[in-house]
């Protein structure tokens, strides 16, 4: 059976660039939000073969393969209204490399290597994650799921007034963890 593009899922997301990581723990945590312990990911972004950075992501499937605690996941995703509003597909691989090669047949191409630690919670419906991103810093990200025929651009103004509420100091970032290490590395 085919899935329809209603059942399809967009996650919305918004994330923000952290200064004071202790100040927003504990704004978090007056929130009721707890926090996981901290995990490593290390993930492995692909694009087609013919796509660039600078390129409009929009319209475009992107791919990533992430191994934590010693299990991979495949995901891809396709930018809807933005880079963070995404109809989204994963499953758990048990081969990350025959996964890659895959990846490769399919005429994607590597892009960026991301590692992380991440501690994730739960903020009301909201789904959180606290990065700390190797060669970036430390990120906030505000999650949400919607059918793929909704507007993600209403759920990311609910999710920013959200962490707006906290009072912390936050500078919000619209692009993905790939084009930020990409641009940190031109730059430096």
């Amino acid at each position: 059976m085919q899935a329809t593009t209603a059942d399809a899922v967009q996650e919305i997301e918004v994330k923000y660039r952290v200064t004071d990581e202790v100040a927003l723990i504990d704004a978090l945590t007056q929130q009721g939000v707890l926090l996981s312990p901290p995990t490593r990911q290390d993930d492995q972004a692909y694009a087609p073969a013919g796509w660039e950075y600078g390129m409009s992501k929009t319209g475009v499937p992107f791919a990533r393969l992430r191994t934590q605690n010693g299990a991979h996941l495949f995901t891809v995703k396709r930018p809807v209204d933005n880079e963070m509003a995404c109809l989204e597909h994963e499953t758990t691989v048990a081969d990350r490399e025959q996964m890659h090669a895959a990846l490769m047949t399919m005429g994607f191409v590597a892009t960026v290597r991301i590692a992380k630690t991440r501690r994730s919670g739960r903020w009301g419906k909201a789904a959180l994650c606290l990065d700390n991103v190797e060669g970036l810093g430390t990120f906030l990200e505000l999650e949400a799921m919607i059918r793929a025929d909704e507007s993600g651009y209403a759920v990311q103004d609910r999710l920013d007034q959200l962490v707006r509420s906290l009072g912390v100091p936050v500078q919000r970032v619209t692009d993905t963890y790939d084009s930020l290490i990409r641009a940190a590395r031109i730059a430096s």
